[in-house]
């Protein structure tokens, strides 16, 4: 047998291994590529930079997504279109919402003016939702907002930018489950006036019915997103179901005679009843409150998107889901409302506090009436307001953030943002010992502050980054512009009238004032002191905590003290 020369040996030795290398080579670029942001229809934080996101092992296709925002996975993502859906819509809770604020838009406006409020006001929320989509699209993060503002801000502007969104951004989600389960608690206690007439609600009552109520709804919160999709999933089913049996039911059970308003009292200026001291147009704007506070949840999704699959697509059509069917199944119960009610002065300022406990009591009387009260109470929001604490507290922007953001081993939802939110609406509540109308105030705090918010990036994309925005696989196209300028006319409209009280001059004192200006202009002035004299000097804005490459770098870990190790891409 001939043998084989050495050399060929080692030439075969060296081929074997240039064969492994290569190998081996392939088998890196798949375990580590670059994740480009372009690529994936993002605008990220890497824009300004230059860098990009390094994968070192198999994902899917909404991982790589959020990879290029600058996060890595930590939920699971047991959301679809429809739980995503199902828990903005029920974090609007459409009748107790409507109920909650019917005091508003009748005591301001009269029938036909909360009808035709609802209808108007709702046009440009959905130009809104419009913008709010889009960019949830693009940047499909918990983040939501404030990421989109540190993107969009000019050079240098990024973390003012955030900081303000994004303190704006967790008032509004903070305050809205105190705002909620305090309607829901004078509900519940108003409805056991009904049942015991010679039985009164004490304040101290319905503050601890709101702790309770608070505590329930942290409980069910901290589990698991596939709990919460299912939870939320019959939670909608009964909202829907709740609206249709009271819109039947209100006019075809009514005891008075005739059983429904004339449609001149609905629809003209006939049913018009201007209950402040301001000129009649400026009433019809402050009843706009209503739909305000009612629909100002539909950016849930947003906040709920790194736990949703096809989160950049399903998130956005989630949003639009919320904001077009809360428009009209709202708009039905304000119908049913306004050709039903027949003494708005016993509505508004009845002997029971609560205007749609005295609104059941008036068209149906007592056990029917109980009965349709009952059925209104129901609703639920700390899950995205917890999504909201957790992404802010990710990027350290939140007092005790090192907890705050923890994600659960066992349940992978952030169980400690879940009770911090309740600890804040239960201090939040504590303005009921002041007066009704502070604790009113805070339907009109959480409206504002969600404005602000919703503003901000809308008006950085549109006049900032302007053609240069990279939009996501759901768009507006060549719609964005326009309907992003009426949105942003309408939220500088309407924030300032959301601040006036119903009356003015003499008539003015501390028990009728409108508080929502001072409390938001206090946290937002707490929050900018801070980042005046302090959180400007660490916070940057999001935090990348995935490894990314700069220039044939890869950071590994979170902020400027990351480790540094240098790596050829495609190999260890």
């Amino acid at each position: 047998m001939r043998r084989v020369p050495k050399m060929f040996r080692v030439f075969e030795l060296s081929a074997f291994l240039f064969f492994l290398d290569f190998i081996a080579g392939i088998m890196n670029t798949i375990r580590e590529r670059v994740v480009d942001e372009r690529a994936m229809h993002v605008t990220s934080v890497f824009q300004k930079t230059g860098d990009h996101a390094v994968l070192d092992h198999d994902a899917d296709s909404d991982e790589e997504v959020l990879l290029a925002l600058g996060y890595k996975q930590e939920f699971k993502r047991d959301f679809s279109i429809w739980t995503s859906f199902a828990v903005s819509f029920s974090v609007l809770g459409l009748l107790p919402s409507v109920a909650s604020t019917l005091s508003y838009n009748l005591a301001y406006s009269g029938p036909a003016g909360s009808v035709w409020g609802w209808f108007v006001a709702c046009i440009p929320i959905q130009f809104i939702a419009l913008s709010m989509a889009e960019l949830c699209s693009s940047m499909p993060t918990a983040g939501g907002l404030y990421y989109a503002s540190a993107v969009l801000a000019p050079a240098g502007w990024g973390p003012l930018c955030s900081w303000i969104t994004g303190w704006s951004n967790f008032t509004g989600w903070a305050t809205a489950p105190c705002a909620i389960n305090y309607a829901l608690a004078s509900m519940v206690l108003t409805a056991a006036e009904i049942g015991h007439p010679t039985y009164v609600a004490q304040t101290y009552q319905v503050y601890l019915m709101m702790l309770a109520l608070l505590f329930i709804e942290g409980l069910l919160t901290m589990n698991s997103t596939k709990f919460l999709a299912w939870m939320n999933s019959v939670g909608t089913v009964v909202n829907v179901f709740v609206v249709f049996i009271f819109v039947i039911w209100m006019p075809v059970g009514s005891i008075n005679g005739p059983k429904t308003n004339p449609n001149n009292i609905v629809w003209t200026s006939d049913g018009i009843v201007n209950g402040t001291e301001w000129p009649t147009g400026f009433a019809f704007m402050m009843g706009m409150l209503s739909v305000i506070v009612t629909i100002a949840g539909f950016d849930a999704p947003f906040h709920l998107s790194e736990e949703c699959s096809n989160a950049n697509i399903a998130s956005p059509r989630a949003i639009l889901m919320t904001a077009q069917l809360g428009m009209y199944m709202g708009w039905a119960i304000i119908i049913a409302v306004a050709y039903t009610v027949k003494d708005i002065t016993d509505v508004v300022s009845g002997q029971y506090g609560q205007p749609m406990g005295s609104l059941c009591l008036q068209v149906l009387g007592p056990k029917a009436g109980l009965a349709m009260f009952a059925l209104n109470i129901f609703a639920q929001c700390i899950v995205a307001s917890s999504r909201v604490t957790f992404s802010f507290s990710r990027d350290d922007a939140l007092p005790f953030s090192r907890y705050l953001k923890r994600v659960n081993t066992y349940t992978k939802t952030p169980v400690n943002a879940v009770w911090f939110i309740v600890l804040i609406a239960s201090l939040v509540g504590l303005l009921i010992f002041a007066s009704p109308v502070a604790i009113g105030a805070v339907f009109s705090i959480a409206a504002i502050a969600q404005y602000v918010a919703f503003g901000l990036p809308i008006c950085l994309k549109l006049f900032v980054v302007g053609d240069k925005f990279r939009p996501g696989p759901w768009n507006l196209g060549r719609f964005s512009k326009p309907i992003g300028i009426i949105a942003v006319a309408w939220i500088v409209l309407i924030i300032p009238i959301l601040c006036f009280p119903a009356v003015k001059g003499k008539d003015l004192n501390k028990l009728n004032m409108n508080y929502a200006s001072l409390v938001y202009g206090g946290v937002m002035l707490l929050a900018m002191t801070w980042y005046a004299v302090d959180a400007r000097k660490w916070f940057k804005g999001p935090k990348i905590n995935v490894e990314h490459l700069i220039g044939g770098r890869v950071l590994v870990g979170e902020g400027s003290g990351s480790e540094v190790r240098e790596v050829v891409v495609g190999k260890k």
